[in-house]
């Protein structure tokens, strides 16, 4: 009584097809296709982590450093800023020297 025979899998196809059209299937074996893939990666990936690396694979090779002079301060002193970008966060502040002026920039009353 369970099993599914050819006339069983060729109804199915043809509400398949029927219900989503012949022009959607191939996209979404498609994006299925992918989906798997990624899956697989990510299992794979998991059970990669679980496994020790192995220590003697490689060995350690001490990092050779070379000495770095003193640099000069007044070599490396950052640049002034520039006007554009002074003017720029002056515009974005807004005036700071009015007391009843809210965050906003409109008078404390207008609210």
């Amino acid at each position: 009584m369970g099993d599914i025979g050819t006339p069983e899998l060729l109804i199915i196809i043809v509400v398949v097809v029927v219900l989503f059209g012949a022009k959607k299937l191939p996209d979404a074996a498609r994006s299925l296709g992918r989906s798997l893939r990624i899956f697989k990666s990510e299992i794979k990936g998991l059970h990669d982590d679980d496994d020790p690396a192995p220590a003697a694979a490689a060995p350690a090779v001490p990092a050779v450093t070379t000495p770095v002079s003193p640099v000069d301060a007044a070599a490396v002193a950052p640049a002034p800023p520039s006007p554009a970008a002074s003017g720029a966060a002056a515009a974005v502040a807004g005036p700071a020297s009015t007391a009843d002026s809210a965050v906003d920039g409109r008078p404390a009353g207008s609210r």
